[in-house]
């Protein structure tokens, strides 16, 4: 009987499931976003999230070092250490969790698995509020309007330097 094991196994024993858990949260960190298989997916996101919080409690400079080799102790990676507590963690600093977006991306055709992409929230910039506001509202064409009076300079200055051009060949 299985009673209250809730842990994903993903068919690997302890050490590899550690592993292939603490590369994929690495990789999420570093490149804030990834494709995997849903199963990998939802386990990572049960692994990751825990780690974002700790990198949320500094307040001393010893908790802030013991906080950064707990979570090294977790990811063997020293530049998602870095990443994570010098760029992800002052981004989500007022987030009180949820960390991270499943999207669900279809079949792979190979093996018929689920595919599914994880990101960190604040760093996706369909989403945000900031894209929202940034667009511009102006209305755009296809064709580029050139005004009358525009047309009429270009097309003038263009025609002046032929002129002198043939000025000077004919008085030599």
């Amino acid at each position: 009987m299985r009673h209250g094991d809730k842990i994903n196994n993903l068919g690997r024993k302890v050490a590899h499931r550690k592993a292939l858990l603490s590369n994929l949260s690495s990789q999420l960190i570093m490149h804030k976003r990834l494709v995997t298989t849903l199963a990998k997916a939802k386990a990572l996101r049960t692994h990751i999230e825990p780690i974002i919080t700790k990198s949320k409690k500094v307040d001393t400079k010893d908790l802030t070092m013991h906080q950064h080799r707990i979570v090294f102790s977790y990811l063997q990676n020293k530049e998602a250490v870095k990443e994570l507590f010098t760029v992800i963690s002052p981004k989500i600093i007022s987030r009180p969790g949820g960390y991270t977006r499943i999207i669900k991306l279809g079949i792979r055709s190979g093996d018929n698995a689920e595919k599914a992409m994880i990101e960190l929230v604040d760093f996706n910039d369909v989403y945000t509020k900031e894209s929202v506001l940034s667009s511009d509202t102006t209305k755009k064409t296809r064709r580029s309007r050139v005004k009358k009076s525009d047309a009429t300079v270009v097309s003038e200055s263009s025609e002046q330097p032929e002129t002198s051009i043939e000025e000077s060949t004919e008085s030599e």
